[in-house]
């Protein structure tokens, strides 16, 4: 891993594939919401991460209404990207072939596959990056093990309540 992002600051400039074709940017909304959500999964191999993005899909309705986009991405290449999300009926978009650098960039930890049944190559640890209309970095969550993420449901309604009540950045003192 390399240096922490912190909140308020800028997302670096990280693009990847997108399945269905093209290529997305990290923090910059694909939809008509001025905010954005970026969340980093393990891949395929991750039933965990198939539980997070399924409960992800259910609450896309409660996101949109706080004006957050979802973007989801891994380091999976587009065929097991494309049969996992497929599984699950994720209707936000997704980006795939995420590069171990591109992973240091965001700060994530970053694993070797235990096995080849596993994965064939390095993931990301989970991370959550919500990017504001000023572009910057409004909320940073970032874990080194699968069992720790935001409960989506809380997230969701947080979020809200921060766009509601123009609630700032927190955390800015961190050194």
């Amino acid at each position: 891993m390399t240096d922490k992002l912190k909140s308020g600051d800028r997302l670096p400039d990280i693009t990847v594939p997108q399945l269905g074709g093209g290529k997305v940017r990290l923090g910059v909304p694909v939809d008509d919401r001025d905010w954005q959500m970026v969340v980093v999964y393990r891949g395929a191999h991750c039933p965990i991460c198939k539980t997070y993005l399924g409960a992800l899909e259910s609450l896309v309705p409660e996101f949109t209404k706080a004006g957050v986009g979802i973007l989801a991405v891994s380091s999976d290449p587009e065929d097991r990207a494309r049969s996992f999300t497929g599984e699950i009926g994720v209707s936000f978009p997704v980006g795939y072939d995420m590069t171990v650098d591109q992973m240091q960039a965001l700060g994530l930890y970053v694993s070797e596959p235990r096995s080849e049944k596993e994965t064939d190559r390095p993931f990301a640890e989970p991370g959550v990056f919500v990017i504001n209309a000023d572009g910057l970095l409004q909320v940073v969550d970032i874990s080194n093990a699968p069992f720790a993420r935001p409960d989506l449901a809380s997230f969701a309604k947080g979020l809200k309540f921060i766009r509601d009540n123009d609630y700032p950045i927190r955390g800015r003192l961190a050194g």
